[in-house]
């Protein structure tokens, strides 16, 4: 800018209103297991940001439920294909982000060895053994050095996860391995079983690499992406598991606030009468926890009951993603609720309602099907506070919280000025009168007050602002009072 100025000239000054920035309220991120073998071997522990059942397929591999001998079910060999198939699928939400803790270099054992033919037509068999590690895979022919994969044979996977394995052929289209002749095969495969509930816990290691749980902090840097519930289905039974993933759910990267859907184990705890004692009992009595019993079926098809949660909660959510709405009394992708031994639990509602005021989610069947139902966290009986029991307003809190911190994160360092507090002030205020005019919220204020900022405070770059908001409460108990009319009868002398 020219020191002597002579025409006309402008310049700009920052907006006194600042939009909120949109941030999703209840994107899963699932901690799990995952068939690597079938796609990159190198996202372990890592997490992945997948938007469609395509990109999880990519990233991880899918192997479809297996039926189960001893239950009658289908069951899922790797817990993060049945969150995939539950919120891509049967939902129809997205994204997730998804940490597969299965090592391959780990979690393994040797395949069983044996004889495969090549048929003569195709030039390829498949080996009916799930898991196989193509890395060390070997095929020998009777007395000869084994084939070279890539060079003489190359390996794929079918819809069920097996391994395919196809001949390559010269230029005059002769097959480079033996058909119709028994070759000798010999692999790893992968062993889910081996996966325990400290690799789901994970930690840090000597050179700063986080493992497991651990992990939640990568993924707002990673994607930008706020979690919204944490799920880690088949072992967020165990207490430990579902503690750390209640600590890991708050202040997350320092900043945000998410839910935990854990499940209670029905291999063990069979009678709903049972629930309540083993919740306190085990410590599950954190807000930012759900808890979730029994298991889910879907025509034979075995869920957890918090990887079907924590979809219909972003699908409740909808468009807007605003989490104002009890995810209770919506539908659940199932037909009949069970144990993990095949047997089903038929709850009434006075039973059903017993778990509610327990701090308990079930599901019920009634005149809309089958239906979440409860709408309590696990703070419950022994926490009345309704922002901390009500899992929307739990929610809201949390939404509303992470959200201030990701639109005003740019005023951080700024001068502490009249400007600075205007701005704050009247960009919340008219945020939050938008979500009161749109019922997301009932009512929302923002006041910078004296008395919560003292002047040392001030001095030292600290300044406070008072958040009032009242989200909704779900409608939980509707009465009609009854009464008879004794004034009726006068229609008698009309």
């Amino acid at each position: 800018m020219p020191s002597y100025k002579h025409g006309v000239y402008t310049s700009e000054v920052p907006t006194s209103l600042l939009p909120a920035v949109a941030v999703e309220s209840g994107v899963p991120v699932v901690f799990g297991t995952a068939p690597i073998n079938m796609a990159d071997p190198t996202n372990v522990n890592k997490p992945v940001l997948c938007n469609s059942y395509a990109e999880f397929v990519a990233a991880f591999g899918f192997v479809p439920a297996r039926a189960d001998s001893t239950s009658g079910f289908e069951k899922f060999d790797y817990s993060l294909c049945e969150a995939a198939y539950a919120i891509f699928s049967l939902f129809g939400v997205a994204p997730a982000v998804f940490v597969n803790v299965l090592d391959p270099t780990d979690h393994k054992v040797t395949a069983t060895t044996v004889s495969v033919t090549l048929d003569a037509s195709t030039g390829s068999c498949v080996v009916e053994e799930a898991g196989i590690i193509p890395s060390s895979v070997t095929i020998t022919p009777a007395s000869s050095q084994s084939y070279n994969q890539g060079e003489d044979y190359t390996l794929s996977f079918d819809d069920e996860g097996n391994l395919v394995i196809s001949s390559l052929a010269n230029e005059g289209g002769e097959f480079l391995c033996t058909t119709s002749t028994a070759l000798t095969f010999a692999a790893e495969k992968l062993n889910p079983s081996a996966v325990v509930d400290d690799d789901i816990i994970g930690g840090v290691d000597v050179s700063g690499k986080k493992s497991g749980l651990e992990l939640i902090s990568e993924v707002y840097p990673r994607f930008g992406i706020v979690p919204g519930t944490i799920i880690a289905p088949g072992f967020s039974e165990d207490p430990g598991v579902a503690a750390v993933m209640a600590a890991k759910a708050v202040n997350i990267n320092g900043r945000f606030n998410a839910m935990a859907a854990i499940d209670v184990p029905t291999s063990t705890v069979k009678q709903y009468s049972q629930i309540p004692s083993w919740k306190t009992q085990n410590n599950i009595t954190d807000p930012h926890q759900i808890v979730c019993w029994p298991m889910l079926s879907l025509d034979g098809m075995l869920f957890h009951y918090s990887t079907q949660l924590a979809a219909l909660m972003v699908q409740v959510d909808g468009e807007d993603g605003v989490p104002y709405m009890s995810p209770s009394n919506h539908n659940l992708q199932m037909t009949a609720s069970v144990l993990s031994d095949g047997t089903e639990v038929w709850l009434d509602y006075e039973a059903a309602a017993y778990l509610n005021g327990e701090g308990i989610v079930t599901a019920t069947n009634g005149d809309s099907g089958w239906v979440c139902w409860g709408n309590r966290t696990a703070a419950y009986p022994g926490s009345t506070d309704v922002k901390d029991v009500m899992i929307p307003i739990r929610r809201m809190m949390n939404w509303i919280a992470n959200t201030l911190t990701v639109t005003y994160w740019q005023q951080v360092d700024a001068p502490i000025n009249q400007r600075f507090i205007q701005t704050l002030v009247s960009s919340c205020n008219v945020w939050l009168n938008g979500l009161a005019a749109r019922q997301f919220i009932l009512s929302g204020s923002v006041d910078f007050r004296s008395d919560e900022n003292p002047t040392t405070d001030l001095m030292d770059g600290i300044v406070k602002f008072h958040v009032l908001v009242c989200p909704p409460s779900p409608a939980r108990d509707v009465e009609f009072i009854m009464e008879y009319d004794v004034n009726g009868q006068s229609v008698l002398f009309g």
